[in-house]
């Protein structure tokens, strides 16, 4: 009973249309559609890996994909707009395109609009940059800090056993 059920296409999104600026410096809106069945299981294959690495804590001890499975990856991502991103872009450009059209891929619209805007993937802490500028936001507008400074510790030392022979009583003693 096909009654209940729209047709996939009347609903789904199955294309990305991306604003990159190519080397010549003119901005041109790429339109990335979804791969094919068998390339979008081969990329949920490869990622789905990585996050089993990234998750282990443990950097793997061999590179996960040499550069031809890189870039492989990066064209099922791409599609027909491979060849021509490759030749107009950066590889800043490039790259930051397929990652975000990789992440719309394996998981939605708002997650691959999220890595455009910043570069982060989900859940990913900012970089150290990001959070000193967002430090130096919040306290450039006059925000107080909770946190108390630490004072000085200059020839003190909390965990260090109390030192012998010191002091008038036991020097006038020696003597």
């Amino acid at each position: 009973m096909s009654g209940d059920f729209a047709a996939l296409g009347d609903f789904l999104d199955d294309a990305l249309e991306l604003p990159v600026t190519g080397e010549d410096g003119e901005t041109r809106t790429y339109r990335i559609t979804g791969p094919s069945a068998r390339n979008g299981v081969k990329i949920e294959r490869i990622t789905t890996l990585a996050a089993r690495l990234a998750a282990g804590g443990k950097a793997p001890t061999a590179p996960v994909l040499d550069d031809d499975e890189e870039l492989d990856l990066y064209q099922m991502c791409l599609g027909s707009t491979y060849e021509q991103l490759l030749d107009e872009v950066s590889w800043a450009a490039f790259r930051h395109t397929a990652l975000t059209a990789m992440m719309w891929i394996t998981a939605d619209r708002e997650t691959a609009a999220a890595y455009w805007a910043t570069g982060n993937a989900p859940g990913k802490a900012p970089n150290r940059a990001e959070r000193r500028s967002a430090s130096r936001g919040s306290s450039a507008k006059g925000a107080a800090s909770t946190t108390r400074t630490q004072g000085s510790t200059s020839g003190t030392r909390a965990d260090s056993a109390p030192r012998k022979g010191k002091g008038k009583a036991k020097a006038a003693a020696s003597h």
